[in-house]
């Protein structure tokens, strides 16, 4: 399934570094507004262990890790929800998106010029916040016109529920708050889809420090932590100046070497990508053959049929059944035989829930 994060945020904040550290593609990072004209889109593999141990069983042909596309968006501004700056362009591109990582700079540095001129996270979110709330209360005020008449007859049940979540939405955007803090269930959140609202999606607060808080953390990182404390949000502690000199790195244990000097398990930008995913509800199952051993990303909660499907529609469609081995069971006996052998080899039905890690062959029949 494709997955999409949209990296935002005031002008000069980190975002372009963030972004090609992620990525292969290289973004303008230059100390002045704006440098982004257009969003940059960079396809990155997501890091897990797992795929690696494997591969090292199996030896397959080809390894195939699971991606993120990231697209990294221009600068916003004040005024945005009303054209300022590039603003109606960019706010397009984060309805294309599926979760937002919000960038804060979290760190002092004179020879970095900031937007308004002094550094202060909690006022940056507030004001990138502020702009997507705008846009999203014009979209709530424009559908609700349309389902107003409808709604105080009484007499078009959908209606009446259609204009009941909008009027609650519209509320919480006017009260100063994101559409997320309305906390609709996944009934409601079907009501209000079609206008996409920006602050509905899921957000990661990346909070972009100086190499020497990149552990600890400073004072603007407990601001924001104070400020996003009442949001269903989560935050992360990154340097990005610090990412792309990793990312620069040719070998796998050069990096290694450089994290273990700055006293870092693994690079800032691998915990990103996880705490996304974790953002977004995803896990992880395999397929291990010969030909090929890869990862496929799923939504938790998803039963066998569905997660085949990510495969290839004709998979669910025509299911059967699955073979299911767990992760550390097949890395442990060290092959499906083993695994067949020992009885840890399952054959599941439509109703099995699949689980992280699971390793998967599927039966169909079209």
């Amino acid at each position: 399934m494709a997955l999409k994060c949209g990296i935002v945020g005031l002008p000069n904040v980190g975002k372009s570094t963030l972004f090609n550290c992620l990525s292969n593609a290289k973004a303008q990072a230059a100390n002045f507004p704006f440098c982004t004209i257009d969003p940059n889109v960079g396809t990155i593999t997501v890091p897990d262990e797992r795929l690696n141990k494997l591969s090292d069983i199996v030896k397959p042909q080809n390894i195939v890790p699971t991606t993120v596309e990231i697209v990294d968006i221009a600068g916003l501004v004040k005024g945005a929800s009303k054209g300022e700056g590039l603003g109606n362009k960019f706010l397009g591109n984060i309805r294309e998106c599926n979760a937002i990582l919000h960038v804060l700079r979290c760190f002092d540095n004179d020879n970095v010029i900031h937007v308004d001129g002094k550094v202060n996270p909690v006022a940056d979110k507030e004001i990138i916040d502020a702009e997507l709330q705008l846009k999203d209360l014009e979209s709530v005020d424009q559908k609700l016109k349309k389902f107003e008449k409808a709604a105080k007859t009484g007499n078009d049940k959908e209606a009446v529920k259609t204009y009941s979540v909008l009027s609650k939405v519209k509320d919480v955007l006017e009260s100063g708050k994101s559409a997320r803090a309305a906390n609709l269930d996944e009934t409601e959140l079907e009501f209000i889809e079609d206008i996409h609202l920006l602050t509905i999606k899921p957000v990661l607060y990346v909070c972009n420090v100086d190499e020497a808080s990149a552990k600890t953390g400073n004072k603007h990182v407990e601001a924001v932590k104070e400020a996003v404390k009442g949001e269903n949000a989560e935050i992360l502690v990154i340097t990005a100046q610090m990412e792309s000199e990793i990312a620069a790195l040719e070998t796998f244990e050069e990096k290694q070497m450089f994290l273990q000097e700055m006293g870092l398990d693994e690079p800032g930008v691998n915990k990103l990508i996880k705490a996304a995913y974790k953002l977004l509800n995803l896990q992880t199952y395999f397929t291990a053959g010969v030909k090929e051993v890869r990862a496929w990303t799923i939504e938790k909660g998803w039963k066998a049929p569905q997660a085949a499907g990510v495969i290839h529609t004709d998979f669910e469609k025509g299911f059967i059944k699955a073979e299911v081995m767990s992760y550390n069971d097949f890395t442990t006996l060290g092959s499906e035989a083993a695994c067949r052998d020992a009885g840890k080899l399952k054959v599941e039905g439509k109703e099995y829930i699949v689980n992280d890690g699971d390793v998967m062959h599927f039966r169909f029949n079209v």
